[in-house]
């Protein structure tokens, strides 16, 4: 319980930002939120067109499975959990030139079945990453602290390991493509592509790069007994019921409310500096920790000269991350063909890396789930972008009207994408993300999780700065609603165990 109700102030709320400031109200403190946006849940937020919710970014969820994430969460603050189907398959991948997908079941054995009709010859690799998956996701499930930054830190890290998590030491410094050496698979180019679409989904780069254990978190959550769920309305029922947490606990949340900047005195956060974009108004909220739910390039912006010239040296010398391309189409039922999956992947060329704009990531919505009126449906599809490139075009609105058609002739080869089936078109760029989300360069989906920057290597809860946490996908684990969560939670327990003085 906090002590003489220490005052939190979370910036911004995204899933992290209302998790952590529900679950700080729960536990006693007084909590506000400032966001800048119209709605809360940053990149897992949805917007209303015609009669369609399309989801602007996140359009899956992890972690509502009992022990999951969100059902720890959910279950604390005693709040009923969203309704969920599970995503079975968790995703149909076409590769180029292929007609049948390469489908990634929700049932283990099943999906052995699937890999080792696909992939001739590359069962211990799998066997490799399904024995990781079991001994990190165990590690996880006891709430680690990583990196650790204190004693404390220190000491929940410890208390979460057992004998088995030291198997996975050996392989802590690895990268997918080392494990793919290591089993003679490194010409498999028809593997490795699968591999690429799917890791860029989760860690941001290909397979060569991706950290092996991590790697073996993202491409194992999609089987039972964990799995991936397809929310009932949208993803914003997610937000909304965390909101009701807030708010119940007595907390407050301001939309429409910008933080401008962190204010520090002798190293440690005190306060932030807020502008309400309604009445232009100007003021410094005092606070006794200031929560962070941004990426690290934010937070060092915020920070301004207050941050530490290490951190922002660290922050300034990460790889470019990536923005995403995403065109919303609410279409004539029709257009969905027969037993379509909720989500899938196409590749269109195999030159270059999964990047810019040679792969699209699609959610289709269902008959039913709240997502598209009766007859009609959504497909939501995004790709990977480079955000300098939509930064420096002198011509914004013909780039972009080029990546929409360009999409729509892409997705027409499995879609019927007829005009007449074309109810409505809509698309979002780097531009649109940083307006709406405040994300420096509207980059989305966290670090890339590179042996340097996963786990044990990455960006810490706990800042250099005093009573300042960092949330959100810049942290780990980060990635997904559920990563989020985690680092949520982890940002909660310090601040607890601060207040408590252990």
């Amino acid at each position: 319980m906090a002590k003489s109700r220490e005052k939190v102030v979370v910036v911004g709320a995204g899933i992290g930002g209302l998790t952590a400031g529900a679950l700080l109200a729960k536990r006693g403190y007084e909590v506000i939120i400032f966001d800048q946006a119209l709605v809360p849940g940053g990149c897992a937020s949805t917007f209303k067109r015609r009669g369609f919710t399309f989801d602007v970014g996140a359009t899956q969820v992890a972690g509502l499975e009992p022990g999951g994430i969100h059902h720890r969460i959910f279950s604390e603050l005693g709040v009923e959990l969203p309704e969920a189907t599970e995503c079975d398959p968790a995703c149909a991948v076409f590769l180029p030139g292929e007609r049948e997908p390469i489908s990634v079941w929700r049932d283990p054995e099943r999906w052995r079945a699937e890999r080792q009709r696909q992939f001739p010859g590359s069962e211990p690799f799998w066997q490799l990453l399904e024995s990781l998956f079991t001994h990190s996701w165990a590690f996880q499930a006891r709430d680690p602290v990583l990196p650790p930054r204190n004693l404390w830190d220190l000491g929940q890290l410890v208390q979460a390991l057992r004998p088995d998590t030291l198997l996975t030491v050996p392989h802590t410094f690895s990268t997918v493509g080392d494990a793919l050496a290591g089993y003679g698979l490194q010409d498999n180019q028809r593997l490795r592509t699968f591999l690429d679409l799917q890791l860029k989904l989760y860690s941001q780069v290909d397979a060569s790069e991706t950290a092996l254990l991590y790697a073996a978190t993202a491409l194992g959550v999609s089987q039972a007994p964990q799995g991936l769920y397809h929310l009932q309305g949208s993803m914003q029922v997610l937000s909304d019921r965390l909101v009701t947490a807030l708010e119940t606990y007595g907390g407050k949340l301001l939309m429409r409310h910008s933080v401008e900047a962190i204010h520090t005195q002798q190293g440690q956060a005190t306060g932030v500096g807020v502008r309400s974009q309604k009445t232009e108004d100007v003021w410094t909220e005092a606070a006794d920790h200031v929560v962070a739910n941004v990426t690290v390039q934010n937070l060092v912006k915020l920070l301004g000269e207050q941050a530490p010239q290490g951190y922002t040296q660290r922050v300034e010398k990460l790889p470019s991350a990536s923005g995403a391309f995403v065109v919303y189409l609410g279409v004539e039922e029709r257009a969905i063909p027969q037993a379509c999956p909720p989500h899938l992947q196409f590749l269109y060329d195999y030159e270059g890396p999964i990047a810019e704009n040679n792969s699209l990531f699609v959610s289709v919505s269902h008959p039913g789930d709240g997502r598209a009126p009766a007859g009609k449906a959504t497909i939501t599809a995004s790709s990977f972008t480079d955000v300098a490139a939509w930064d420096r075009c002198l011509d914004y609105a013909a780039m972009k009207q080029c990546y929409t058609e360009k999409a729509i002739a892409r997705l027409g080869q499995y879609f019927d994408l007829r005009e007449e089936n074309l109810v409505h078109v809509e698309a979002a760029t780097p531009r649109t993300f940083a307006h709406y989300t405040a994300r420096e360069q509207g980059v989305v989906g966290g670090i890339g999780q590179r042996v340097p920057t996963f786990g044990p290597f990455g960006f810490a809860t706990r800042t250099p700065i005093n009573h300042l946490w960092l949330t959100g996908d810049s942290t780990h684990p980060g990635e997904g609603t559920a990563g989020v969560s985690y680092s949520a939670l982890t940002v909660v327990r310090q601040i607890e165990a601060q207040s408590t003085g252990l």
